[in-house]
């Protein structure tokens, strides 16, 4: 395996990862921008008001995404034992 290819494993590998991290952590956000507006609204300064609304949502969110992540994460994981035959085969 030269160096190149490798890093273009790295590269692969890094791009999968935002890819599939992305999604949560912009719902999380919007969550958190929602919840930090309603209570500048209402000027409630509750700690779990912030804290048990977005851990629920959020984990609706990525059990209802976790179909696409599997996908994602098989797709991957085929290419790399492609990778794993074919650099098996020119050594």
């Amino acid at each position: 395996m030269s160096e190149s290819q490798f890093l273009e494993l790295v590269q692969q590998m890094l791009v999968t990862i935002i890819t599939l991290a992305m999604p949560v952590l912009g719902m999380s956000l919007s969550v958190g921008l929602l919840i930090s507006l309603f209570q500048a609204v209402t000027q409630i300064s509750d700690a779990s008001l912030s804290f048990v609304p977005k851990m629920i949502l959020v984990s609706i969110f990525i059990v209802a995404s976790l179909p696409w992540v599997g996908d994602h994460i098989e797709a991957y994981t085929f290419e790399l034992w492609d990778m794993i035959i074919l650099f098996g085969k020119t050594e």
